[in-house]
């Protein structure tokens, strides 16, 4: 990203709206809109690091409550929640740090929920696993603060392998919204 570039943008846009980009409280404004970009969209330049693995076997591995925040690609406006994610390993386990980078890996883009759940069950799917289950649940401020103004929470599904079995699906759902499960 160019950050020079992209602080002119933002100075050109307060003016657009109405305002006096010299004003003490916006001078800085551009520069910080340009970090935070920097900060919240670097989802493209990232790597998981998911070929990090050790040699351990599971039947299954769940990683609850994974917090996210990502960027309507319609409105540029905050979407943010927690996702689930669990998968049956094949000989070998991913850290959980992975898991999380994962995560940001695909939030920190310009995003919509459906697409960001679907592409972390097929990348986790692409490294051998038995199956994957991915789930999102998420607030969107593009929702809430214009439009319809409401506060509805959208969840969202991916199942990969052996999870495409209903039966296999219904079990792990049960032990990921069982909060005193061991796993």
């Amino acid at each position: 990203m160019d950050s020079e570039r992209v602080k002119k943008l933002v100075r050109e846009l307060i003016i657009e709206i109405g305002e006096d980009p010299t004003r003490e409280g916006l001078v800085g404004t551009p520069e910080r809109i340009s970090n935070m970009y920097q900060e919240i969209f670097g989802g493209y330049d990232s790597d998981s690091e998911l070929s990090v693995q050790f040699s351990e076997d599971s039947d299954t591995v769940i990683a609850r409550d994974i917090q996210f925040y990502s960027m309507c690609e319609h409105h540029m406006l905050p979407f943010y929640g927690k996702i689930h994610i669990a998968y049956s390993p094949n000989g070998r386990v991913f850290g959980i740090s992975k898991l999380v980078r994962l995560v940001e890996k695909y939030s920190k883009r310009l995003q919509i929920q459906e697409r960001l759940t679907k592409h972390i069950a097929d990348e986790l799917f692409t490294q051998g696993v038995k199956g994957v289950v991915v789930l999102a649940e998420a607030e969107h401020l593009c929702m809430r603060m214009r439009g319809v103004r409401n506060d509805a929470t959208l969840h969202t599904s991916a199942y990969r392998g052996i999870y495409e079995n209903l039966g296999q699906r219904e079990g792990i759902m049960a032990v990921i919204r069982n909060r005193n499960h061991p796993s």
